[in-house]
């Protein structure tokens, strides 16, 4: 069993397929990873050998963020923006959605579950 940054890769995929299960490997990454170190890409993770596995487990720890580094990474990032009142940050710690969504009708994700707000009694003559 193919073991790189703490992530068990799946036996029954192919190299660049099976390489996605880490996080930070997206799918050309793990292209990118076996044309360079030339191993083919159709061959399944089972089929690599010792050496392979070594190449490419050397090649993501020098060359690659992944895993819990690039999680803290990313937090200590999304910290900074909310640190220094960024729009960003405000929208993170408001938890509403960044990127210039719409928040009328949708961003369920983002902002929860539904929560009515009854409507004001109307004052009796």
């Amino acid at each position: 069993m193919a073991r790189i940054a703490g992530v068990d890769l799946p036996k029954d995929k192919h190299g660049n397929v099976g390489l996605t299960y880490v996080y930070g490997i997206s799918h050309s990454t793990a292209g990118k990873i076996l044309d360079d170190l030339k191993i083919p890409k159709d061959k399944k993770v089972s089929e690599w050998n010792d050496e392979e596995q070594t190449k490419i487990r050397n090649y993501v720890n020098d060359n690659l963020t992944v895993e819990g580094a690039l999680r803290s990474e990313i937090q200590m990032n999304i910290k900074r923006l909310m640190d220094i009142g960024s729009y960003r940050g405000i929208r993170h710690r408001n938890a509403l959605p960044l990127n210039g969504q719409k928040t009328k009708n949708n961003a369920r994700t983002r902002k929860g579950r539904k929560k009515t707000v009854a409507n004001k009694k109307k004052a009796v003559k």
